[in-house]
């Protein structure tokens, strides 16, 4: 459902969220190696999440990636928006644009109203999940992998 990307960046920003302190940054090298996780990429998906002021970024040999906002505040919506768009939880399951807009009649598609529901639960589930509810559930469960 959600991206490959979409779910690196939940787990990369979780990730900085559990292992920086009092703002403190860390290397790209460093979190792509602890979450076995494809450098290039993920440093894509970082860029696109810095850009959103969810995360902060400083090049150079000192530099790496930070919250920028505070992880109660930072929602799954907030990161999935940034990623992979509002598509999913937005648009209509069969075609690319809302329900209402498809064919000259304006018909909703059969899977509209069962689609519906879901995409209402998820908007609600991602919408109250923080990253620091992430956190604190991962330090709570030792087998947890973020």
């Amino acid at each position: 459902m959600l991206s490959s990307s979409c779910k690196y960046g939940i787990r990369a920003v979780t990730y900085i969220a559990s292992k920086a302190k009092d703002g403190g940054k860390i290397g790209i090298r460093q979190i792509s190696k602890d979450l076995n996780l494809p450098t290039p990429f993920l440093a894509k998906i970082l860029q696109l999440l810095a850009k959103q002021k969810i995360l902060s970024s400083t090049k150079g040999p000192h530099g790496g990636f930070a919250l920028l906002k505070d992880p109660k505040k930072i929602t799954l919506l907030d990161i999935i928006n940034t990623i992979d768009g509002n598509d999913l939880l937005e648009n209509c399951i069969i075609h690319n644009t809302t329900c209402s807009c498809v064919g000259e009649e304006k018909l909703i598609c059969p899977m509209h109203d069962e689609y519906a529901k879901l995409r209402g639960n998820l908007v609600r589930l991602f919408s109250t999940k923080t990253i620091y509810g992430l956190v604190r559930s991962a330090n709570k469960t030792s087998d947890i992998i973020i």
